[in-house]
């Protein structure tokens, strides 16, 4: 990395340092400095109950949603975001331009400019409207002789309906893709097209993806621990910012490792090949936003006419995953979705409704979720 000289003995003796909100174009240049000259801790967005100091060693503070209602405040320090940029570089096999076409809100957009600060390259960014067209005008601006880009599967699906947009993406050394499980039809599509895909797999709580297809990148290591993905690295954040409690239960030491519990479920195969299988609760990724289950169905149940309405998931080429609404009663997607809209947003819409006779339930009375979930993949 080029761009960065970043050394913890800048802030000897200090305990804590300053932190400010930032947005916009305001943004690369503060994080630029948190992590370059020991400039004020970043807020990525806007808030207006932020402590004005932080701890030294924390150089960025991500919001994350989660699956509550209380949102979640990661504190990464310079040394996890450079250590997340440099495996990137190695597994992707150098430095290059990166086209920002993700929110910086996210840690994915962030990661865009973090690595672009270390490769000191500037990024060129997709403006308003994200479309093949805006993402192809970007594209257009871009110089140096290697490409790279970040995307959500939402994102993919939309380029690949447009010729311009696909002769685009075969110009990128790399197209980095995560937020959420590519369906495997999506996949197909794009590498058919010449479409140099990597997914990736990771969280604010790594400071992005350090998972590339299924396999750990620098020194990051995964494991699985009674069904739940755990990762450690030099990656990993601090923890919440003002959140003990969750810190504690989210990040663990094991022997002479740090672990972050990821909350999802997998498997990692003989060649040491992860795969992410599912949550441990049952919150999805629709189009790269978090979708409760759990507090859709209880919507449903409480505001509509379907009483007995069970929700899963089920797997969408477009959004990744969306959520189905099964139940004994009839009801139409658009009768559900002004309920859907005002309370939990666009994303909690159902995908559609199945009706059945019966409800399958478990020995305990509770509904069979495995079987449903079967039934809407059919």
């Amino acid at each position: 990395m080029r761009g960065v000289a970043f050394s913890g003995a800048r802030y000897a003796g200090r305990v804590t340092r300053m932190l400010r909100a930032a947005s916009g174009a305001e943004l690369p240049r503060a994080l630029r400095s948190a992590l370059t000259s020991g400039g004020p801790a970043v807020f990525a967005g806007a808030a207006a109950d932020l402590p004005d100091r932080v701890a030294h060693t924390i150089a960025l503070v991500v919001q994350s949603s989660g699956s509550t209602a209380r949102p979640k405040r990661v504190a990464l320090s310079a040394d996890a975001l450079l250590a997340s940029a440099a495996a990137a570089e190695s597994a992707l096999g150098g430095a290059g331009q990166w086209l920002l076409a993700l929110p910086t809100t996210y840690i994915a957009g962030l990661s865009v400019l973090v690595r672009s600060i270390c490769a000191d390259i500037e990024h060129v960014a997709v403006t308003g409207h994200f479309d093949a067209a805006s993402f192809t005008r970007a594209a257009a601006q871009l110089e140096h002789p290697l490409w790279f880009t970040s995307l959500v599967p939402a994102q993919l699906a939309t380029l690949l309906e447009s010729e311009d947009a696909v002769s685009a993406l075969r110009r990128f050394e790399r197209v980095l893709l995560g937020g959420q499980a590519t369906p495997p039809p999506l996949l197909e599509r794009a590498l058919a097209a010449g479409v140099r895909v990597t997914r990736t797999y990771g969280s604010s709580e790594t400071a992005g993806g350090c998972v590339y297809d299924g396999v750990p990148i620098g020194t990051a290591k995964a494991r699985v621990v009674d069904g739940q993905v755990e990762l450690a690295g030099p990656m990993l954040a601090e923890g919440y910012l003002g959140d003990p409690e969750r810190t504690d239960a989210a990040f663990h030491t094991d022997g002479s490792a740090r672990w972050y519990r990821t909350g999802d479920l997998g498997a990692i195969d003989e060649r040491g090949v992860l795969t992410v299988t599912g949550r441990l609760d049952d919150v999805i990724i629709s189009g790269g936003v978090k979708v409760s289950l759990g507090e859709l169905e209880q919507l449903l149940r409480r505001e509509t006419p379907l009483v007995d309405a069970v929700v899963v998931a089920a797997a969408d080429e477009r959004w990744g995953q969306v959520p189905v609404v099964v139940s004994t009663v009839s009801a139409s997607v658009e009768q559900l979705r002004p309920v859907a809209v005002a309370a939990l947003g666009v994303a909690a819409v159902p995908a559609r409704v199945v009706l059945v006779a019966d409800i399958p339930v478990l020995p305990s009375g509770k509904p069979d979720r495995l079987a449903l979930r079967a039934l809407v993949a059919r």
